[in-house]
């Protein structure tokens, strides 16, 4: 019955008149935002918009015609046919033939707690492949997710060449592509680039780390050659994938854009069995025609409430361990900062490396990792004697682990060098003296989990986790998946996913921070679990600037861990003021980083200020909206501010990062995010002596907007923040 109705169905397209013959609609609507596809008389599904909210029944005639070198904007393009460009899918048959034509069979949408998920089912008949493509729509926050569920329904296996998350396109005059690059200590790094025709291609082949070097998300500026903080058309794009990666961006001669995202086809060759399905991760997507910062507030809102383990939670004011301790410490000098912790006004007290190893001990980064035994000669007390300390000092207790490694000079590479990931004819090649361990391996995936758990059971007490992983896939081979080593990149982190399932499962409120050489896992796959990234180890105030400045477009405060650390800094050897570190650092969740001791007294009661204003206002960093008052990269100036959704409550901070000539007149910051018919009381934090003149007074959001707002910021190094409150 089914199919005498869609044959009836389809008859009745054939015979409306002009184009309206040829489409079927489909729309994924937000509030402001419209993705508009169409069905086609053949059955195949294209992508007519992608943009500003618009009446899906007026693209009923609009006509959909093959391009000249292209078989047009395929909302999800497989290898075959008359499709000749990158494809979405590309799958090699059991006979060796790689045609896939994949057409429309149905779509439905359903409402959940507001989410709006659309399915959309096509199906290449002949191969009995089926392919689901998904979008969830986020009205409130104009954001859209989509994956693709590839189902094999036939009787012999197929391997999955390439198998995207998604294909958008976009008809511009030009594309202005703007993304991350970096490495180690020198993370998020913003380029901007013009795309001209043909191929760019953001990856990760890493393995592990993915984002140390370029992150899975962009900002695409479209018909302008710049990125406009408050205006214009911009998109933004997040893969929510912590393994390798492609972001593919295909400009064709006829000045068409797609961009492909999904997980890295690279080594990646992934048997589909008869009767199994493969879910690809999420591609998440915004439009914004109020330039990047609307962009960013999407994402950000549409994190704290849908993505994040604990989006928006207040986050307690930290004191790590390492660059006060590094490996060199006993517990006398761990108590000895717990009490300098309390003393100082913080919240939570972390041990970080070289806790742990008995007959491989801990004391440096050679040997001990995969042994996680407490160090009985550090630590005769064990560590609930640390926490339990912590705790009766009013503190919370955290602890640093590494559990997807393993030191050769260890006990369990002794014990088990099959889980070692590694060419067995060639040498085990180590980064930081160390290995990594196969997570591909249900075995490992239990190790794992094991660790964290016993780690838990060293005392009540412990509150948070510090986990950490500080080196890439080098030369893998996995003894388990033998001959199957294609499916290895993938079945890494989808066991990975499942320890941190476990994980979440019996120890749902723990605090979890995903760390990773600093800023090596940095995107919205990881943040379903953890509760923060670490940015950088370069904790340089004036480095971290622009590292933040970048992070903020794509990922929201609330997970950005940010830390005051000593001078010379350990990274740079820079020295800079300890308000300007504290300034800079209060911008996502406050931490120290240093040795307490070291500290002069009038330092400590800077700290103890500085701390005490923090807590004032970190809610609104946590879970306000964030406008930035222009850009580090190309002004001596720069700004940002956080504004609660109701608008009453504003925290500014405001820097002068190069020497100019009229800071000390005072440098116009236009407020944004305010309400322009309120009046909010200005008043500026950790200082007797205002640099402005209206401290203390209250001011229409209308004024502070105007550039009238202008604190002194005579040179470099020169920081003021504010908070502001309606009256």
């Amino acid at each position: 019955m089914r199919k005498i109705l869609m044959i009836v169905a389809a008859t009745l397209l054939s015979l409306l008149p002009g184009s309206a013959r040829d489409s079927r609609i489909i729309s994924i609507e937000t509030d402001n935002n419209s993705l508009v596809l169409a069905v086609r008389e053949d059955g195949s599904v294209y992508q007519l918009h992608y943009g500003a909210r618009v009446s899906s029944s007026e693209f009923a005639a609009v006509p959909i015609r093959d391009g000249r070198y292209s078989a047009g904007s395929l909302a999800y393009p497989a290898a075959g046919g008359r499709f000749l460009d990158q494809p979405a899918l590309h799958l090699q048959y059991a006979d060796g033939t790689h045609n896939t034509e994949l057409r429309y069979v149905s779509h439905g949408t359903v409402s959940t707690q507001g989410v709006l998920t659309t399915t959309v089912n096509l199906q290449d008949e002949i191969r009995k492949i089926t392919v689901r493509l998904i979008y969830e729509a986020y009205p409130e926050e104009d954001v859209i997710v989509e994956h693709a569920e590839i189902v094999n329904g036939g009787t012999a296996p197929v391997t999955m060449l390439d198998y995207a998350s998604s294909a958008i396109s976009f008809r511009a005059d030009s594309y202005l592509l703007s993304h991350v690059h970096g490495g180690w200590a020198k993370e998020m790094q913003l380029e901007h680039e013009q795309l001209g025709f043909g191929t760019k291609v953001i990856e990760s082949r890493r393995g592990a780390q993915n984002t140390q070097c370029a992150n899975p998300s962009f900002l695409l500026s479209l018909g302008t050659g710049e990125l406009r903080e408050n205006a214009g058309e911009v998109v933004a794009g997040a893969l929510a994938w912590s393994g390798n990666y492609e972001l593919r961006f295909d400009r064709t001669v006829d000045g068409r854009l797609t961009v492909l995202a999904g997980i890295n086809p690279f080594s990646s060759a992934y048997p589909l069995a008869a009767g199994q399905t493969f879910r690809t991760p999420g591609m998440i997507w915004t439009w914004s025609q109020e330039g990047a910062g609307r962009a960013s507030r999407n994402l950000h809102r549409w994190a704290r409430r849908h993505a994040l383990h604990s989006g928006g939670q207040m986050a307690p004011i930290l004191l790590n361990s390492w660059e006060g301790a590094y490996f060199n410490f006993t517990a006398d000098t761990i108590l000895r900062m717990i009490d300098d912790a309390a003393s100082m006004g913080l919240e939570m007290f972390v041990l970080d490396d070289g806790w742990f190893g008995n007959n491989h001990p801990r004391n440096s980064d050679a040997a001990g990792l995969g042994d996680w035994q407490v160090n009985r000669r550090k630590l005769p007390k064990g560590i609930g004697h640390l926490a339990s300390y912590a705790h009766s000092k009013g503190l919370k207790f955290g602890i640093w682990i590494e559990p997807e490694m393993v030191n050769p000079k260890s006990d369990l590479a002794r014990k088990h060098p099959e889980w070692v990931v590694g060419s067995r004819d060639r040498e085990l090649y180590e980064t930081r003296n160390q290995w990594i361990l196969d997570l591909s391996n249900p075995a490992v995936q239990d190790f794992v989990f094991g660790v964290f758990d016993d780690v838990m059971k060293l005392s009540p007490d412990i509150d948070y986790v510090k986990w950490d992983c500080n080196r890439e896939v080098l030369s893998f081979w996995s003894s388990y998946l033998g001959d199957e080593q294609d499916r290895f990149y993938v079945e890494y982190y989808q066991g990975l996913y499942s320890v941190m399932d476990r994980i979440r499962a019996k120890y749902p409120d723990v605090m979890i921070q995903c760390c990773s050489s600093g800023g090596g896992r940095v995107e919205y796959g990881e943040l379903s679990w953890f509760d923060e990234i670490w940015t950088s180890d370069d904790t340089d105030a004036m480095e971290r600037i622009a590292m933040q400045y970048a992070t903020s477009l794509i990922y929201p405060a609330c997970i950005m861990g940010s830390h005051v650390s000593t001078v010379p800094n350990h990274q740079t050897h820079a020295v800079t003021p300890l308000k300007f570190r504290f300034d800079v650092a209060c911008q996502g969740r406050l931490g120290l980083e240093l040795q307490p001791r070291l500290l002069s007294e009038e330092e400590l009661a800077l700290v103890r200020r500085c701390v005490g204003s923090y807590k004032t206002y970190r809610d609104i960093i946590e879970t306000g909206d964030l406008y930035r008052l222009g850009s580090p990269l190309d002004s001596d100036f720069y700004g940002m501010m956080y504004v609660t959704p109701d608008r009453s409550r504003a925290v500014v901070f405001t820097y002068c990062l190069e020497f100019d000539t009229l800071g000390g007149e005072g440098h116009p910051f236009r407020l944004e995010g305010l309400d322009p018919g309120r009046k909010y009381k200005v008043t500026e934090q950790n200082v007797d002596r205002s640099c402005w003149w209206g401290d203390g007074a209250s001011f229409t959001g209308a004024f502070l907007s105007s550039g009238a707002f202008a604190p002194s910021l005579p040179a470099r190094y020169s920081s003021a923040v504010f908070v502001l409150e309606a009256q």
